[in-house]
């Protein structure tokens, strides 16, 4: 019997633990949600949201598993002008003051590649809510030398028409396309991997 159970408690600490699925919140210094609309043919300007909120799991044995929920401030809108921010923010086109949010919450995870996946879900914006496929691309995961954290990166990049959302003013000068492009450094709140970086 004493065998068998050292047998057995052998087997335990030899056979891998299954990885837990990791919790990330946003580093916010280091992640950007940024957009792009072409301007009557000549230019694509470019803005970005500065207040956001919300949370990523990460699932690096069953990546499949992964999920992502984000809330923007849409009153936080910076296109680097004044005049261009209050327009932004007007009822004509984010109208803020009614729909002071937008959301995105993932409903699957489809791995293309090691480090390639394409995240779709659901983004309400002004009270609409659509499917949006969101092309994702891990680029790593290590301890953070100057802070201690345990932290992963993801850069994520979409393509959207404002006006399946209602957004249909000015289209003969403002492109109906909008670019958005998402860089992600979180840190890992639960069940985070063991990284000295020794």
């Amino acid at each position: 019997m004493k065998k068998l159970l050292l047998a057995a408690f052998a087997f335990v600490l030899s056979t891998p633990a299954i990885a837990a699925q990791e919790k990330y919140s946003f580093e916010k210094p280091h992640s950007q949600v940024m957009f792009n609309v072409e301007h009557m043919g000549m230019s694509h300007s470019h803005g970005k949201f500065l207040d956001f909120d919300g949370y990523f799991i990460f699932d690096r044995e069953a990546p499949q598993n992964s999920s992502v929920e984000v809330t923007i401030d849409t009153s936080s809108i910076e296109m680097n002008h004044g005049v261009w921010n209050e327009h932004l923010r007007s009822e004509k086109w984010l109208n803020v003051e009614k729909y002071p949010t937008m959301t995105f919450k993932s409903t699957n995870v489809d791995v293309q590649a090691e480090k390639r996946a394409i995240i779709k879900g659901d983004l309400t914006l002004m009270g609409v809510t659509k499917p949006v496929d969101l092309q994702v691309f891990y680029n790593d995961s290590k301890k953070n030398p100057f802070s201690g954290k345990y932290m992963s990166g993801f850069t994520a990049v979409a393509a959207i028409k404002r006006s399946d959302f209602g957004m249909d003013g000015s289209l003969s000068a403002v492109g109906d396309k909008v670019n958005i492009k998402i860089e992600v450094e979180g840190i890992c709140e639960e069940n985070c991997p063991v990284e000295t970086n020794e």
